[in-house]
């Protein structure tokens, strides 16, 4: 079902700021397919708190799956849905940036709006 066009433009402006000025969590309908395990590492990166990072060995370990470190990868680079499932959280193990569906510069600007907000986080 499609949201009425008064309806669609409160959710874009929702989400515009909440990329200017990310605080708490991006509450949103979503309806995002994949499979059984891309489900639970999406569930898993929404519960990572704005500010805060993790690493793919981390969310593999946080869904009891700690040997699918690339399946977690995988994972997050089939995530359809930026912002609202933040697999811009997720960092290597070394803390460096790895590849982001929509590019690393952009990756790299979201993490920092989300510290400039929260200070003091990694």
């Amino acid at each position: 079902m499609r949201p009425a066009a008064g309806e669609l433009a409160a959710r874009i402006a929702q989400i515009v700021s909440y990329v200017d000025a990310p605080r708490g969590a991006l509450e949103l309908p979503l309806d995002v397919r994949g499979t059984a395990f891309q489900q639970r590492v999406w569930k898993e990166l929404r519960a990572i708190p704005s500010g805060a990072t993790a690493t793919y060995t981390e969310v593999a370990q946080r869904i009891g799956a700690r040997r699918a470190v690339r399946a977690v990868a995988k994972a997050c680079a089939d995530n359809p849905v930026a912002v609202a499932v933040p697999c811009h959280r997720v960092i290597r193990g070394d803390g460096s940036l790895a590849g982001y569906r929509w590019g690393l510069a952009r990756k790299r600007e979201l993490l920092a709006r989300e510290a400039a907000i929260v200070p003091g986080t990694r």
